[in-house]
Protein backbone atom coordinates (compact mmCIF):
# COMPACT_ATOMS: atom_id res chain seq x y z
CA UNK A 1 0.00 0.00 0.00
CA UNK A 2 1.04 3.29 -0.77
CA UNK A 3 0.32 6.94 0.07
CA UNK A 4 0.17 10.11 -2.21
CA UNK A 5 1.72 12.93 -0.23
CA UNK A 6 1.93 16.93 -1.38
CA UNK A 7 5.59 18.37 -0.35
CA UNK A 8 6.77 21.58 -1.02
CA UNK A 9 10.49 21.16 -2.30
CA UNK A 10 11.27 24.89 -2.29
CA UNK A 11 9.86 28.43 -3.16
CA UNK A 12 7.25 27.96 -5.97
CA UNK A 13 8.14 24.17 -6.18
CA UNK A 14 5.36 21.87 -5.06
CA UNK A 15 4.93 17.39 -5.85
CA UNK A 16 2.84 15.14 -4.95
CA UNK A 17 5.01 12.02 -4.23
CA UNK A 18 4.43 8.65 -3.32
CA UNK A 19 5.20 6.88 0.22
CA UNK A 20 4.88 3.36 1.14
CA UNK A 21 1.86 3.13 3.85
CA UNK A 22 2.63 2.70 7.45
CA UNK A 23 2.12 -0.88 8.35
CA UNK A 24 -0.87 -0.99 11.44
CA UNK A 25 0.43 -1.50 14.76
CA UNK A 26 -1.08 -2.08 18.50
CA UNK A 27 -3.12 0.27 19.38
CA UNK A 28 -3.09 2.56 15.92
CA UNK A 29 -5.35 2.96 13.41
CA UNK A 30 -5.52 3.79 9.42
CA UNK A 31 -7.33 6.53 7.57
CA UNK A 32 -7.92 6.89 4.45
CA UNK A 33 -8.43 10.66 3.11
CA UNK A 34 -11.55 11.94 1.90
CA UNK A 35 -10.98 15.63 1.83
CA UNK A 36 -7.65 18.04 2.70
CA UNK A 37 -8.92 21.63 2.83
CA UNK A 38 -6.13 24.16 2.12
CA UNK A 39 -5.04 27.17 4.37
CA UNK A 40 -4.39 29.66 1.85
CA UNK A 41 -2.32 31.81 4.56
CA UNK A 42 0.00 29.28 6.56
CA UNK A 43 0.33 26.85 3.83
CA UNK A 44 1.13 29.56 1.00
CA UNK A 45 3.74 31.13 2.80
CA UNK A 46 5.89 27.84 2.64
CA UNK A 47 5.20 27.88 -0.97
CA UNK A 48 5.76 31.73 -1.41
CA UNK A 49 9.01 30.76 1.18
CA UNK A 50 7.91 34.02 3.61
CA UNK A 51 7.16 31.77 6.49
CA UNK A 52 9.92 32.32 9.28
CA UNK A 53 10.53 28.84 10.31
CA UNK A 54 12.25 28.22 7.24
CA UNK A 55 14.68 30.97 7.37
CA UNK A 56 15.37 31.08 11.25
CA UNK A 57 15.33 28.69 14.39
CA UNK A 58 12.53 29.36 16.72
CA UNK A 59 13.09 28.93 20.50
CA UNK A 60 10.18 27.24 21.86
CA UNK A 61 11.98 27.50 25.16
CA UNK A 62 12.48 31.60 25.04
CA UNK A 63 9.68 32.11 22.49
CA UNK A 64 12.21 34.04 20.17
CA UNK A 65 12.83 33.73 16.48
CA UNK A 66 16.43 33.72 16.59
CA UNK A 67 19.36 33.32 14.18
CA UNK A 68 20.16 29.96 13.49
CA UNK A 69 18.77 27.10 11.27
CA UNK A 70 15.61 26.64 9.50
CA UNK A 71 12.95 25.17 12.16
CA UNK A 72 11.20 23.86 8.90
CA UNK A 73 13.22 23.42 6.37
CA UNK A 74 12.12 22.51 2.65
CA UNK A 75 11.31 19.77 1.89
CA UNK A 76 7.90 20.73 3.84
CA UNK A 77 6.55 17.36 4.06
CA UNK A 78 3.57 17.78 6.45
CA UNK A 79 1.53 20.77 4.96
CA UNK A 80 -2.14 21.34 6.06
CA UNK A 81 -3.94 20.99 9.54
CA UNK A 82 -7.91 20.39 7.53
CA UNK A 83 -7.94 16.76 6.96
CA UNK A 84 -11.26 14.60 7.05
CA UNK A 85 -10.60 10.71 6.43
CA UNK A 86 -12.42 7.46 7.17
CA UNK A 87 -11.20 4.61 9.49
CA UNK A 88 -10.11 1.74 7.07
CA UNK A 89 -8.10 -0.25 9.63
CA UNK A 90 -7.68 -0.03 13.40
CA UNK A 91 -5.96 -1.66 16.47
CA UNK A 92 -7.66 0.11 19.36
CA UNK A 93 -11.09 -0.49 20.62
CA UNK A 94 -11.42 3.57 20.60
CA UNK A 95 -11.62 3.98 17.03
CA UNK A 96 -14.07 1.95 15.37
CA UNK A 97 -13.59 0.94 11.65
CA UNK A 98 -15.80 3.00 9.13
CA UNK A 99 -16.00 5.79 11.62
CA UNK A 100 -15.31 9.23 9.42
CA UNK A 101 -13.36 11.90 11.30
CA UNK A 102 -11.44 15.42 11.27
CA UNK A 103 -7.81 15.41 11.84
CA UNK A 104 -5.00 17.17 10.98
CA UNK A 105 -1.84 15.54 9.07
CA UNK A 106 -1.12 17.10 6.31
CA UNK A 107 -2.46 16.90 2.29
CA UNK A 108 -2.14 12.88 1.83
CA UNK A 109 -3.95 10.01 1.25
CA UNK A 110 -3.96 8.24 3.85
CA UNK A 111 -2.37 8.48 7.54
CA UNK A 112 -1.46 5.74 10.33
CA UNK A 113 -2.87 7.31 13.78
CA UNK A 114 -2.11 7.39 17.56
CA UNK A 115 -5.21 8.00 19.18
CA UNK A 116 -3.16 8.57 22.41
CA UNK A 117 -0.82 11.60 20.18
CA UNK A 118 -3.31 12.46 18.06
CA UNK A 119 -6.88 14.29 17.87
CA UNK A 120 -9.34 12.45 15.97
CA UNK A 121 -12.71 14.44 16.04
CA UNK A 122 -15.10 11.90 14.48
CA UNK A 123 -17.88 13.23 12.75
CA UNK A 124 -21.82 13.27 13.44
CA UNK A 125 -23.48 11.61 10.58
CA UNK A 126 -25.90 14.85 10.46
CA UNK A 127 -22.74 16.92 9.10
CA UNK A 128 -21.33 16.95 5.43
CA UNK A 129 -18.09 15.13 5.73
CA UNK A 130 -16.80 17.80 3.21
CA UNK A 131 -17.45 20.78 5.71
CA UNK A 132 -15.58 17.80 8.75
CA UNK A 133 -12.60 19.83 6.94
CA UNK A 134 -13.37 23.31 9.59
CA UNK A 135 -13.45 20.76 12.33
CA UNK A 136 -10.44 19.34 13.47
CA UNK A 137 -8.64 22.90 13.44
CA UNK A 138 -9.71 25.91 11.60
CA UNK A 139 -12.76 26.49 13.40
CA UNK A 140 -11.39 26.61 16.40
CA UNK A 141 -8.79 28.93 15.64
CA UNK A 142 -11.81 31.31 14.91
CA UNK A 143 -13.72 30.06 18.03
CA UNK A 144 -10.32 31.01 19.69
CA UNK A 145 -10.96 34.48 18.46
CA UNK A 146 -14.35 34.74 20.53
CA UNK A 147 -12.82 32.93 23.37
CA UNK A 148 -10.19 35.78 23.67
CA UNK A 149 -12.60 38.36 23.09
CA UNK A 150 -14.92 37.16 26.32
CA UNK A 151 -11.66 36.97 28.54
CA UNK A 152 -10.90 40.04 27.51
CA UNK A 153 -14.06 41.18 29.50
CA UNK A 154 -14.45 38.35 31.74
CA UNK A 155 -10.56 36.97 32.37
CA UNK A 156 -11.26 33.36 33.74
CA UNK A 157 -14.42 33.38 34.31
CA UNK A 158 -15.88 32.49 30.82
CA UNK A 159 -18.84 30.41 30.80
CA UNK A 160 -20.35 30.54 27.30
CA UNK A 161 -18.50 31.13 23.65
CA UNK A 162 -20.63 34.28 23.24
CA UNK A 163 -19.54 35.77 26.24
CA UNK A 164 -17.35 38.80 24.71
CA UNK A 165 -19.64 39.50 21.89
CA UNK A 166 -23.17 38.80 23.16
CA UNK A 167 -25.12 42.51 22.79
CA UNK A 168 -22.46 44.43 21.73
CA UNK A 169 -21.12 45.86 17.94
CA UNK A 170 -18.66 43.55 16.46
CA UNK A 171 -16.56 44.90 13.21
CA UNK A 172 -14.92 42.19 11.32
CA UNK A 173 -11.70 43.47 9.29
CA UNK A 174 -11.15 40.45 5.98
CA UNK A 175 -13.84 38.31 4.55
CA UNK A 176 -11.49 35.31 4.29
CA UNK A 177 -12.42 32.25 5.79
CA UNK A 178 -11.12 33.11 9.03
CA UNK A 179 -12.71 36.60 9.08
CA UNK A 180 -16.01 34.82 7.72
CA UNK A 181 -16.32 31.64 9.91
CA UNK A 182 -15.29 34.53 12.88
CA UNK A 183 -18.22 36.40 11.72
CA UNK A 184 -20.77 34.03 11.75
CA UNK A 185 -19.11 32.71 15.02
CA UNK A 186 -20.27 36.62 16.39
CA UNK A 187 -23.49 36.06 14.89
CA UNK A 188 -24.55 32.55 16.18
CA UNK A 189 -23.39 33.61 19.47
CA UNK A 190 -25.40 36.79 19.91
CA UNK A 191 -23.95 39.66 18.64
CA UNK A 192 -25.64 43.20 18.11
CA UNK A 193 -24.37 43.98 14.83
CA UNK A 194 -21.46 42.20 12.99
CA UNK A 195 -19.91 44.09 10.13
CA UNK A 196 -17.10 42.62 7.76
CA UNK A 197 -15.04 45.01 5.89
CA UNK A 198 -12.86 43.75 2.79
CA UNK A 199 -12.01 45.52 -0.52
CA UNK A 200 -12.43 42.78 -2.54
CA UNK A 201 -16.19 42.95 -3.94
CA UNK A 202 -16.27 39.17 -4.41
CA UNK A 203 -15.77 38.37 -1.09
CA UNK A 204 -18.06 40.87 0.45
CA UNK A 205 -20.76 39.36 -2.20
CA UNK A 206 -19.90 36.06 -0.75
CA UNK A 207 -20.23 37.49 2.48
CA UNK A 208 -23.44 38.75 1.68
CA UNK A 209 -24.20 35.60 0.73
CA UNK A 210 -24.17 34.19 4.03
CA UNK A 211 -26.29 36.61 5.96
CA UNK A 212 -23.38 39.33 6.75
CA UNK A 213 -23.72 42.96 6.72
CA UNK A 214 -20.44 44.71 4.86
CA UNK A 215 -18.80 47.31 3.98
CA UNK A 216 -16.16 48.46 1.61
CA UNK A 217 -13.34 50.10 2.69
CA UNK A 218 -12.32 52.18 0.06
CA UNK A 219 -15.42 53.65 -0.21
CA UNK A 220 -16.46 55.70 2.51
CA UNK A 221 -14.42 56.24 5.71
CA UNK A 222 -15.75 52.97 7.18
CA UNK A 223 -14.30 54.24 10.85
CA UNK A 224 -16.87 57.66 10.16
CA UNK A 225 -19.40 55.12 9.25
CA UNK A 226 -19.06 52.67 12.03
CA UNK A 227 -18.70 55.55 15.15
CA UNK A 228 -21.50 57.57 13.45
CA UNK A 229 -23.68 54.11 13.55
CA UNK A 230 -22.16 53.14 16.74
CA UNK A 231 -23.23 55.74 19.59
CA UNK A 232 -22.19 54.77 23.12
CA UNK A 233 -22.07 57.45 25.16
CA UNK A 234 -20.89 61.16 24.24
CA UNK A 235 -17.24 60.67 22.76
CA UNK A 236 -17.57 57.30 22.97
CA UNK A 237 -18.35 55.59 19.32
CA UNK A 238 -17.22 52.93 17.39
CA UNK A 239 -17.07 48.83 17.46
CA UNK A 240 -16.45 47.22 20.83
CA UNK A 241 -14.78 44.65 19.91
CA UNK A 242 -12.16 44.30 16.41
CA UNK A 243 -11.49 40.74 15.07
CA UNK A 244 -8.93 41.51 12.30
CA UNK A 245 -8.30 38.79 9.75
CA UNK A 246 -6.21 39.91 7.27
CA UNK A 247 -2.29 40.04 7.10
CA UNK A 248 -1.71 43.27 6.10
CA UNK A 249 -0.34 46.74 7.63
CA UNK A 250 -3.37 48.58 6.51
CA UNK A 251 -5.83 45.78 7.91
CA UNK A 252 -4.71 46.86 11.39
CA UNK A 253 -4.83 50.03 11.05
CA UNK A 254 -8.15 50.14 9.53
CA UNK A 255 -8.93 47.69 13.25
CA UNK A 256 -7.61 50.28 15.42
CA UNK A 257 -9.53 53.18 14.03
CA UNK A 258 -12.89 51.23 13.78
CA UNK A 259 -12.42 50.59 17.77
CA UNK A 260 -14.47 52.53 20.67
CA UNK A 261 -11.88 54.32 22.98
CA UNK A 262 -10.46 51.34 25.27
CA UNK A 263 -11.85 49.41 22.79
CA UNK A 264 -9.63 45.79 21.66
CA UNK A 265 -8.57 44.25 18.91
CA UNK A 266 -8.43 40.47 18.52
CA UNK A 267 -6.21 39.85 16.06
CA UNK A 268 -6.52 36.20 14.11
CA UNK A 269 -3.95 37.27 11.52
CA UNK A 270 -0.27 36.11 10.21
CA UNK A 271 1.54 39.26 9.22
CA UNK A 272 4.27 37.30 7.04
CA UNK A 273 5.84 40.74 5.97
CA UNK A 274 5.47 42.38 9.02
CA UNK A 275 3.42 45.19 9.84
CA UNK A 276 5.61 48.22 9.43
CA UNK A 277 2.90 50.87 8.23
CA UNK A 278 0.58 50.99 11.27
CA UNK A 279 0.48 54.06 13.27
CA UNK A 280 0.75 53.19 16.84
CA UNK A 281 0.97 56.89 17.93
CA UNK A 282 -2.70 57.94 16.49
CA UNK A 283 -5.79 56.07 17.94
CA UNK A 284 -4.00 53.23 19.42
CA UNK A 285 -2.35 55.32 21.88
CA UNK A 286 -5.26 58.61 21.83
CA UNK A 287 -7.89 56.16 22.61
CA UNK A 288 -6.05 53.64 25.24
CA UNK A 289 -6.94 50.53 22.82
CA UNK A 290 -5.86 47.23 23.36
CA UNK A 291 -4.53 44.87 20.97
CA UNK A 292 -4.40 40.66 21.55
CA UNK A 293 -3.22 38.36 19.10
CA UNK A 294 -5.34 35.15 19.41
CA UNK A 295 -3.08 32.48 18.00
CA UNK A 296 -4.44 28.84 17.98
CA UNK A 297 -1.16 27.50 19.99
CA UNK A 298 -2.42 28.84 23.04
CA UNK A 299 -6.24 30.01 24.81
CA UNK A 300 -6.35 32.77 26.85
CA UNK A 301 -4.40 32.40 30.45
CA UNK A 302 -6.46 30.58 32.43
CA UNK A 303 -8.93 28.95 30.11
CA UNK A 304 -6.76 25.91 29.17
CA UNK A 305 -8.78 23.41 31.19
CA UNK A 306 -12.38 24.17 30.24
CA UNK A 307 -11.83 25.45 26.81
CA UNK A 308 -9.80 22.90 25.48
CA UNK A 309 -9.28 22.28 21.56
CA UNK A 310 -12.44 19.24 22.02
CA UNK A 311 -14.52 21.78 22.68
CA UNK A 312 -13.85 24.58 20.43
CA UNK A 313 -14.16 21.72 17.58
CA UNK A 314 -17.90 21.00 19.58
CA UNK A 315 -18.72 24.87 18.86
CA UNK A 316 -17.37 24.29 15.54
CA UNK A 317 -19.74 21.55 14.68
CA UNK A 318 -22.68 23.52 16.36
CA UNK A 319 -21.61 26.49 13.32
CA UNK A 320 -21.82 23.95 10.65
CA UNK A 321 -24.78 22.38 11.93
CA UNK A 322 -26.58 26.16 11.93
CA UNK A 323 -24.94 27.83 8.56
CA UNK A 324 -23.67 24.11 6.77
CA UNK A 325 -25.86 25.17 3.87
CA UNK A 326 -24.73 28.52 3.13
CA UNK A 327 -21.03 27.60 3.91
CA UNK A 328 -20.85 24.85 1.69
CA UNK A 329 -22.18 26.92 -1.08
CA UNK A 330 -20.62 29.92 -0.67
CA UNK A 331 -18.09 29.60 1.06
CA UNK A 332 -16.24 26.67 -0.92
CA UNK A 333 -15.28 27.74 -3.91
CA UNK A 334 -14.19 24.73 -5.63
CA UNK A 335 -13.20 21.23 -5.15
CA UNK A 336 -10.08 19.83 -7.13
CA UNK A 337 -8.93 15.95 -7.64
CA UNK A 338 -6.02 15.46 -5.10
CA UNK A 339 -3.47 15.19 -7.92
CA UNK A 340 -3.98 18.43 -9.04
CA UNK A 341 -2.43 20.04 -5.79
CA UNK A 342 0.57 21.19 -7.02
CA UNK A 343 -0.67 23.14 -9.90
CA UNK A 344 -3.16 24.53 -7.54
CA UNK A 345 -0.61 25.76 -4.84
CA UNK A 346 1.56 27.61 -7.24
CA UNK A 347 -1.28 29.60 -8.82
CA UNK A 348 -2.37 30.35 -5.66
CA UNK A 349 0.57 31.46 -4.29
CA UNK A 350 1.19 33.48 -7.86
CA UNK A 351 -2.19 34.94 -7.48
CA UNK A 352 -2.78 33.59 -10.97
CA UNK A 353 -5.83 31.86 -9.60
CA UNK A 354 -8.41 33.36 -6.89
CA UNK A 355 -10.04 30.93 -4.46
CA UNK A 356 -12.00 31.51 -1.00
CA UNK A 357 -11.72 27.84 0.00
CA UNK A 358 -10.58 25.31 -1.77
CA UNK A 359 -10.68 21.44 -0.78
CA UNK A 360 -9.15 18.52 -2.39
CA UNK A 361 -10.70 15.22 -2.74
CA UNK A 362 -8.36 12.02 -2.45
Amino acid sequence: MRDKVVVVTGPGRVEVIEQDAAPLRPGTFRVETLFSGISAGTELSYVKGTNPYLNITWNADLGLFQPGAASTPYPVTRLGYMQVGRVVESDTPAIAVGTVGAMTYGHRTGWLADPVAERFVALPDDLDPLLGVYVAHMGPICANGLLHAAADLHGADVRALGDGVRGRRVAVVGAGVVALLTALFARRNGAASVVVLDPTGQRRDVAEALGLETLDPDAADPAVVLKTRWAHTAGDRGADVVFQCRGQAWALQLALRLLRPQGTVIDLAFYQGGAEAVRLGEEFHHNGLSLRCAQIGRVPRGLAATWDRERLSAETVDLLRAYGDVIRKHLVSAVVPFDEAPTLLTDLADRRRQELQVVLSA
